[in-house]
């Protein structure tokens, strides 16, 4: 398991691409590494494995987890890129550690490299058609980063990703607009307030399980089967089509390439939502929060918590307290959270706190 919150760095620099007609893929990839350096050398870039509180934007968020490795966060011109990834299998630690290594400094090369492309000059555009072709950017250069990771954990001799993978969720919060990617079962919930003043759950990924009909005609089509076990009903699984390996409990995830012929892939569903000031935070966590806490609970926890740092810690203890009480015998997941919220004070210090593993 790895927990990744972080902030793509550098990509307001770069809003100057988008008037030009051409870039090359090397000039790309050699921006984004003097990008990352910089950010470093300023404290940019932070590692944090627990709260973060920046200057740099109006946001505040806290993150946990009960087993894992650090993340970074850092923050700059109320821009923040933030995720979440699940490895599973016996290999499925490095699986995850190296698709978040990856990740944002591909994707920051392919939306530079998608600006550059693009004919239109959005600055001129109506707002509505000016926001919607950002989207279609920001969709494609998600689904072109996440081909390529997928291919270069394939090509990883040091890494067994064969019958290991891990999922990947990520939001990039850009002003008032927020892009969502999801890959497997890991979700995201915003908070809101209704109109009757109290705290509402919108649910805004779809968790990416085998039985959904989409997901299973298309494993199917590709001579996967799915399927669920007698000891554990309910639970649908992707086998390949002798029947007997993996039991893989989701439909998307980098890796696994046992069942990547089967169905199984790694393109992302990508989404965007406009937020408001109703919206008041974000919560972005593992399958092992979700198969235990409705979203409703888990925003009535989170928006409970005493201080904002302690929030994703709360949630988190609460799942593993529900794991025990409802689940007695069945080991518990690992489980990680992040809560973004949108309207704290900025600040001028960075607090950060330590994984308890």
């Amino acid at each position: 398991m790895v927990l990744f919150p972080s902030f793509v760095n550098g990509l307001v620099r770069t809003m100057s691409l988008k008037k030009e007609k051409s870039c090359k893929k090397d000039d790309g990839r050699k921006a984004v590494e003097a990008l990352a350096k910089e950010a470093r050398k300023n404290e940019l870039l932070l590692s944090s494995s627990g709260i973060v509180k920046s200057a740099k934007a109006n946001n505040f968020a806290s993150l946990f987890t009960k087993k894992g490795q650090k993340g970074e966060f850092g923050c700059q011109e109320n821009m923040i890129f933030s995720g979440i990834f699940y490895g599973h299998g016996p290999w499925g630690h490095f699986v995850a550690k190296r698709v978040r290594k990856l990740v944002p400094a591909s994707l920051l090369c392919n939306w530079q490299e998608s600006l550059a492309a693009t004919s239109l000059d959005l600055d001129f555009k109506m707002e509505a058609d000016r926001n919607l072709n950002e989207f279609d950017i920001w969709k494609q250069s998600y689904i072109k980063t996440c081909a390529a990771v997928d291919q270069d954990l394939k090509q990883q001799t040091g890494i067994d990703s064969f019958r290991s993978g891990t999922t990947a969720l990520t939001i990039i919060k850009q002003g008032e607009h927020l892009i969502i990617a999801n890959v497997g079962d890991s979700r995201a919930v915003l908070a809101t307030t209704s109109e009757d003043g109290t705290l509402a759950s919108i649910q805004l990924t779809t968790d990416m399980k085998p039985n959904l009909p989409k997901e299973a005609e298309r494993i199917m089509q590709s001579r996967g089967l799915v399927f669920c076990l007698e000891d554990e009903p309910g639970v649908y699984r992707v086998w390949m089509p002798n029947g007997k390996t993996p039991g893989l409990a989701l439909s998307r995830a980098f890796g696994d390439y046992c069942v990547k012929d089967f169905g199984l892939i790694s393109m992302p569903d990508v989404t965007q939502r406009k937020l408001t000031t109703r919206d008041q935070f974000l919560i972005l966590a593992t399958d092992g929060v979700w198969d235990i806490i409705s979203n409703q609970e888990a925003v009535k926890i989170v928006s409970s918590a005493p201080q904002k740092k302690e929030a994703a810690e709360r949630l988190v203890k609460c799942a593993m307290h529900e794991w025990k009480r409802k689940k007695r015998g069945i080991a518990i997941d690992d489980i990680s959270a992040i809560c973004l919220f949108f309207h704290s004070p900025s600040s001028h210090q960075v607090h950060k706190t330590n994984v308890v593993e």
